[in-house]
């Protein structure tokens, strides 16, 4: 919804202005010098990027209008989820959650827990750690490297879907001046032409330039700030699943475990203690 009211924005400002000002949008509509510089823009984004980065990029578009899918609420169920799989530990013992580690689609607990259960990737980052607790692992410090390895290395794989979109909107400027470079030149071979012509044809090559500069400021650098917000936000969910895993290896009673989580959030999405408190009271008993 912000990607489309802040579009709304920048075109209505835009071309409202200039058309106020008396502008014509009929000499704005110059099809061949989109052409030039979307043309242009699209073969550098294949050119300067792996097969992987560009099937990732489109898979990410969807992102731009739905912003990050982890809100407050998003959070409050982690939370939940958190103590209720280190209540089972502590109740049960740590073989426990080896049923529903090993099949995740099939868990009661996790089923629990819809908004998490259905994200795929959070649920096999999770289970890959439970599943190293079941087969004895208990240093967290060994578990933490690893952690913060596979986290920065899927942020890692994020970012460079943002980079990519980033210099896309860095490259759109110069396109712009090239088709507006190659409408000159289409001028100069019109020289013999009344000025009338002459005027109609430079202003015609000065939308290349006009074109460049507002779809890259206007457009493609806010997606790839965009993108980087939403993939930012994604680690944060990662490191409060993290955070609650350590706490729990040292020793945390699952109400302290929750606790450092939650602490990890940032102030828009961190649900209060009281409300995790009052969640968590309402799980059913480990089973």
């Amino acid at each position: 919804m912000l990607f489309f009211i802040g579009a709304a924005v920048v075109v209505f400002c835009v071309f409202g202005s200039y058309m106020a000002a008396g502008g014509h949008m009929a000499i704005l509509f110059q099809p061949f010098e989109f052409l030039i510089i979307g043309g242009a823009a699209v073969g550098g984004f294949i050119i300067g990027n792996p097969k992987a980065v560009i099937g990732a990029t489109l898979k990410s578009l969807k992102k731009l209008i739905k912003g990050s899918a982890y809100n407050k609420a998003s959070y409050l169920e982690l939370l939940s989820l958190l103590y209720a799989v280190c209540k089972l530990v502590k109740s049960k013992g740590v073989l426990a959650i080896e049923a529903h580690v090993e099949k995740p689609d099939d868990s009661t607990l996790f089923q629990q827990f819809p908004t998490f259960h259905h994200d795929h990737h959070m649920v096999a980052f999770l289970c890959d750690y439970l599943r190293l607790w079941t087969l004895g692992t208990d240093n967290p410090h060994e578990v933490e490297a690893l952690m913060d390895e596979e986290i920065e290395t899927h942020h890692h794989e994020q970012l460079a879907v943002s980079d990519a979109v980033q210099s896309v909107a860095d490259a759109m400027p110069a396109l712009g001046i090239v088709a507006a470079v190659l409408g000159v030149i289409h001028t100069m071979g019109s020289i013999s032409e009344p000025p009338e012509v002459l005027g109609h044809l430079i202003g015609a090559a000065l939308v290349g330039t006009f074109a460049g500069i507002l779809i890259s400021y206007g457009f493609v650098a806010p997606m790839a700030s965009s993108l980087k917000a939403t993939f930012n936000a994604e680690s944060k969910y990662l490191f409060c699943i993290k955070a609650g895993l350590l706490a729990h290896m040292n020793g945390c009673a699952p109400a302290v475990t929750i606790e450092f989580a939650r602490k990890t959030l940032t102030s828009d999405v961190r649900p209060t203690f009281y409300e995790v408190e009052e969640a968590v009271a309402q799980l059913p008993a480990p089973a």
